[in-house]
């Protein structure tokens, strides 16, 4: 039996946390997992740190299947999720009906959480909407650069931030928030997540069962309660 290594960002998180027990109890395999923001999990990695399985957005495994740092053979897609709003339990919720709306509620907040541009793709893009939506000046300030795994969800649980923008998946079953909403269709990041085995893996085999068992469509439940979608 094998201990499987899996670095992980943040959003399947809590799938994970489900399956774990059942997936251990089946294959008699552990599972080791490291979850971090994409950019701390790339600088891993770059260091020679190993793992056996890789789960982060498709287009970041296609990369690191180009550069041979992921085997193509089971590799699978996960799931897709979106990035909604978040505020604390029993605060107005915002009008999230349009862009302008959207620009509104930043505006007329005393502090915004989200991750930090550069560390996840929907910090990335909750930088770059800023930008797009006209008031990255206006904001300055007002932004607190955190990622969920990393206590952001907490800003806004405690009422340090009036909004925080995180894929849904990491904000759905936090006590003390209330799901505002996803962003609208023309501003939304839909980020679709996949996983593969690291080419360094020393045990291939088990972390293509791992791959299969999360995947098996007895357990899309899971992932549907999680706050994911499936593609197409």
């Amino acid at each position: 039996m094998a201990t499987i290594k899996v670095f992980s960002g943040g959003a399947p998180k809590e799938v994970f946390v489900q399956l774990t027990a059942p997936f251990e109890r089946q294959t008699g395999h552990k599972l080791d997992f490291t979850f971090a923001v994409m950019s701390a999990l790339r600088d891993k990695l770059a260091a020679g740190e190993k793992a056996d399985v890789l789960v982060m957005p498709t287009n970041i495994l296609d990369d690191y299947e180009k550069s041979g740092v992921a085997r193509h053979a089971h590799r699978a897609v996960l799931g897709l999720v979106s990035v909604n709003a978040v505020v604390r339990t029993g605060a107005p919720l915002p009008d999230l009906s349009s862009p302008n709306t959207v620009k509104q509620a930043m505006l007329n907040s005393r502090a915004v959480a989200y991750a930090t541009p550069g560390a996840t793709p929907s910090g990335t893009h909750m930088g770059k909407l800023l930008d797009q939506l006209g008031i990255a000046e206006a904001m300055k300030g007002k932004v607190i650069h955190r990622p969920a795994l990393e206590g952001g969800v907490q800003l806004v649980a405690s009422g340090e931030a009036d909004i925080g923008f995180y894929p849904k998946s990491e904000v759905i079953s936090i006590e003390g928030l209330t799901l505002a909403g996803p962003l609208p269709a023309a501003i939304q990041l839909t980020t679709i997540y996949g996983a593969a085995v690291a080419s360094a893996s020393a045990s291939p085999d088990a972390a293509a069962a791992f791959i299969a068992f999360v995947c098996d469509p007895k357990n899309s439940g899971v992932w549907a309660h999680a706050g994911f979608g499936q593609p197409g």
